[in-house]
């Protein structure tokens, strides 16, 4: 086996784990299997490709696949290589970076963290518990360091001549403790989560923490940019009460207190976070490690479903949404698709929660901008945001983990598969879209009154044809027929065109709105003509085949 560089740069720190009571020979041997076979391994922001390349080209898929971290990077050049604002400029770069590395270990080393193997093939030898997870650990930490020096490489080496010596050895320094805290901190929340749910349920929150990860992270980026004002041309910070759950700002805090010798109390706080939380969290966590590897057995259970009523008002819509026998049979199976498949949850579950979020941040700018009365104006109209979960959900209604099993359509017993692909939208608007959209209706109703009910049927109207036209885009795929690997970087760029009808749609009711009498209703009129229509035409009889 390849001795690893990292492992010799480990070997010089060796003292650190033989004190808080690991075996470092056993941890150096373990990591050096698990990072032997993981020559081959591609994140999952890559796998799309994977399919694509020989199996010479897999070979240390990670490393290669970070150049599309350096470019990320560059955006951070601005922030980390000129000026001298730097609570300003290290809170919006230690922002992304944190965003970057914390996505990157929920998305890709989440498994890592919750193998089970681990536990029955390495704890049945004498190794101990610290030491296995103290492996698994620097495991995560090792791939963490790589992703964070892609990004921050050439970020830092323009510092190092812009901003000197000092500066770069603060970020050198805070970017281990950036690492080590939320490797420490993910293993802390799932932790928590072990002890209180089991099995299948403890998979699914899995997700919605991941899915909640993301939207606070977006969240903050709002608190965040409002914690600092312009006086005379310069960035100053506004510091209020949530200014302490605002964790950039602890790691930015440093260089204020040391290279421009701010010694405000809130700067002094910051930085002692900055320093004593991770430490603090590593504490914790070791202290956690018996709980921990017990709960872990958890994941190994699965949790009894519980056989679901049959509800008689939902079987009546049904009927009324799904006119054939064969159009409901298909919606019920799509429905639980998208309640059991776990891929599909975590792909298109971060823009519904996004779809939530955004209209409001936009209002809230809005409303920050000094508006009289922006309740009397049109700024309603950012519920179209809530159609940006529509291209994602479409596109993914076409993949599966368990795709292998599309072979049943062949052999049901139907002349074309118009039904299944037109019941696949109506579950996906029904079951996910709808629900969203009239929480947003009701609390936008609050906001700006009952006046806006015409527009918001028209905005429903109108997503229903975004939805057609998504879904005509991306190729009508026979739902959950491909494997998730299948999806290109392609999809991805037809993606973000397809925000183009979004805002033509939205633009139409602007004019409409504006421009005539009654302009909302005959935009809605417009709109269910169309819908009539497009609906009609692209479900026609569809081949068998795909």
């Amino acid at each position: 086996m390849d001795d690893f560089k990292t492992l010799q740069l480990l070997d010089k720190i060796q003292v650190l784990f033989v004190k808080i009571g690991v075996d470092y020979t056993a941890m150096r041997k373990i990591l050096q299997i698990k990072l032997t076979m993981d020559e081959r391994r591609v994140p999952t922001f890559f796998n799309q490709d994977a399919n694509k390349k020989g199996q010479e080209d897999k070979k240390y898929g990670y490393i290669k696949s970070l150049w599309i971290y350096v470019l990320i990077g560059l955006v951070l050049i601005p922030f980390m290589g000129f000026g001298d604002s730097y609570l300003f400029q290290l809170s919006i770069a230690y922002a992304i970076i944190i965003f970057m590395i914390m996505t990157s270990m929920i998305a890709d080393f989440s498994n890592v963290l919750l193998d089970v193997r681990d536990r029955s093939i390495l704890l049945t030898k004498p190794i101990s518990a610290k030491t296995v997870n103290a492996a698994k650990f620097m495991h995560i930490f090792i791939y963490l360091s790589y992703l964070t020096v892609a990004l921050t490489a050439i970020p830092l080496v323009v510092s190092l001549f812009r901003q000197g010596i000092l500066f770069f050895l603060i970020t050198i320094i805070e970017l281990i403790l950036i690492n080590i805290f939320i490797v420490v901190i993910t293993a802390i929340l799932y932790i928590a989560i072990l002890k209180f749910f089991d099995g299948e349920k403890l998979k699914d929150m899995i997700n919605y923490v991941q899915i909640g990860l993301s939207l606070v992270l977006m969240v903050g980026y709002q608190f965040l940019a409002r914690s600092f004002e312009f006086v005379d041309l310069n960035m100053v910070a506004d510091y209020h009460w949530w200014s302490i759950f605002l964790i950039p700002m602890w790691f930015a805090a440093p260089y204020e207190l040391l290279l421009n010798g701010n010694t405000s109390i809130m700067t002094i706080i910051f930085s002692i976070l900055a320093i004593v939380v991770p430490i603090l969290s590593i504490w914790i966590y070791l202290k956690l490690i018996p709980t921990f590897e017990r709960n872990l057995q958890k994941l190994l259970s699965s949790s009894k479903s519980k056989k679901e009523r049959k509800n008689h008002l939902k079987e009546l819509l049904l009927k009324i949404i799904c006119r054939t026998n064969d159009e409901r049979a298909f919606y019920r199976f799509t429905s639980l698709m998208m309640k059991q498949e776990r891929e599909f949850k975590l792909k298109v579950y971060p823009s519904l929660g996004f779809s939530l979020v955004i209209p409001f941040i936009f209002i809230f700018n809005v409303a920050a901008g000094g508006e009289a009365d922006f309740t009397e104006s049109v700024s309603y109209l950012n519920i179209y945001f809530s159609m940006l979960i529509i291209p994602t959900t479409v596109l993914m209604l076409g993949y599966s983990s368990k795709y292998k099993a599309s072979w049943v359509y062949k052999i049901f017993p139907i002349e074309d598969y118009t039904n299944l692909r037109k019941s696949s939208l109506k579950a996906f608007l029904i079951s996910l879209y709808i629900p969203l959209y009239i929480v947003l209706g009701i609390i936008f109703c609050i906001i700006y009154g009952t006046r806006i009910i015409p527009d918001l049927a028209a905005v429903l109207v109108a997503s229903f044809l975004y939805t057609v036209i998504c879904y005509v885009s991306f190729g009508s795929r026979i739902p959950f027929s491909k494997p998730f690997e299948e999806v290109g970087n392609s999809q991805g760029w037809k993606s973000l065109i397809l925000f183009i009808p979004v805002g033509l749609l939205a633009g139409g009711h602007y004019l409409a709105i504006n421009q005539l009498s009654y302009g909302s209703y005959l935009y809605l009129v417009i709109l269910l003509i169309a819908n009539f229509i497009v609906w009609k035409v692209m479900f026609r009889k569809q081949s068998k085949d795909f």
